[in-house]
């Protein structure tokens, strides 16, 4: 009777070639962060020589935050190249031919790398994400102070803000418009010039209407100066000041025009939130943490294209146009990947097909290929 082919690898097969693959990740990811990092810092430097205030170690220091958000961006690149190594090692020692001439099927074997790069993704975005978060928003506050110097997080200083949020006061569904004049930060301070409140009660009616000569956002809400309150059906009224409550904060300001890199991903859903009620347009965030969501996938992919470039035998030959066309494909992906990113920026495209698409087509290609190398 024929012997039929077993569902599972050995266990100790799966392990040995999950080791080898996460070992071969794990030093790309480190050699290639090195290498980033170090081209990085040399474009610090420039950028810091006619800034006396911008030292060698406030650059260090900068570099050295910014770290563990550069890793992030490798890491596809890093499973793909640690993969088409590791794999390449597999087949040129001949393991991955006899453990195939034993009746395992690649499909078999690589169910551990493939666990194993999803896995890395996973941790990426739940553990590294919010320390990357915290290290970046620094890197960048210090990028300002030294290199920028003048500009400033809030890229409006002295121009306008409109801000859209809720309003409970004015009834079920009531929302509030906020125009503000001459917009200056200084330090943790938001001051702005004249100020016109908005205030629209259900089915978007006119409740009332606000004018101040100056206002400032303080913890709970804006202090509003010499206000005038305009309401249909109703006299003028005017007051020396005026609180008006509101749940954004001068950090939050800041971060919607800061960079997504500097939010991890647990704080991004309840922040795109904030920035719907306050008016601001999430879709750089939305686009940020789809891209987050889809990192699990998107390494796993990388696994499979690295194993469809880099498992054909040395007998056959081709394998240097082989293992080329394997590094030609990562980095057509990552321009794919650039390309959708800057269509869901602009909103040509849904921000989740933006963000899921090249992982998706990458997916296809690396089936297509293990398909063709299994059963071709």
């Amino acid at each position: 009777m024929k012997r039929l082919r077993p569902l599972l690898p050995p266990l100790t097969l799966s392990i040995y070639v999950g080791r080898r693959f996460l070992l071969a990740v794990i030093g790309m990811q480190a050699g290639l962060t090195a290498i980033g990092s170090l081209f990085d810092f040399l474009d610090l430097l420039r950028q810091a020589s006619d800034k006396p205030k911008a030292t060698f170690g406030r650059v260090l220091v900068m570099e050295i935050l910014r770290i563990p958000w550069l890793g992030m961006q490798i890491l596809p690149f890093a499973v793909l190249l640690g993969g088409i190594f590791a794999f390449w090692r597999l087949t040129r020692s001949s393991e991955l031919v006899v453990a195939r001439a034993t009746g395992v099927s690649a499909w078999q074997f690589l169910a551990m790398p493939v666990l194993c790069a999803a896995l890395i993704g996973v941790f990426t975005t739940a553990a590294i994400s919010p320390v990357s978060a915290v290290m970046f928003a620094r890197a960048e506050t210090l990028y300002s102070t030294y290199l920028e110097i003048g500009s400033g997080p809030l890229s409006l200083q002295g121009g306008q803000l409109w801000l859209r949020q809720t309003d409970p006061a004015a009834g079920p569904g009531g929302i509030a418009i906020l125009h503000a004049d001459n917009v200056h930060l200084k330090g943790k301070i938001l001051t702005t010039g004249h100020m016109t409140v908005l205030r629209l009660g259900p089915h978007t009616t006119l409740r009332d209407r606000i004018e101040a000569a100056g206002g400032q956002l303080e913890p709970g809400g804006w202090t509003l100066d010499r206000v005038a309150v305009l309401a249909p059906d109703a006299p003028p009224k005017t007051l020396p000041g005026m609180h008006f409550p509101t749940d954004l904060t001068v950090g939050r300001v800041q971060e919607s025009f800061a960079s997504p890199s500097a939010l991890s991903f647990w704080a991004l859903p309840g922040f795109i939130r904030l920035l719907e009620r306050s008016g601001f347009s999430p879709t750089r965030h939305e686009l940020a943490f789809q891209s987050l969501l889809a990192l699990p996938l998107l390494c796993a992919t990388m696994a499979l294209v690295a194993a469809g470039f880099s498992m054909r035998p040395a007998r056959r030959g081709g394998v240097a146009q082989m293992l080329g066309a394997g590094i030609g494909c990562g980095f057509a992906l990552f321009m794919l990947s650039e390309v959708a990113a800057q269509f869901g920026k602009s909103g040509a495209l849904p921000v989740i097909l933006a963000a899921w698409a090249p992982a998706a087509a990458g997916l296809m290609l690396a089936l297509a290929l293990l398909l063709h190398l299994e059963d071709g």
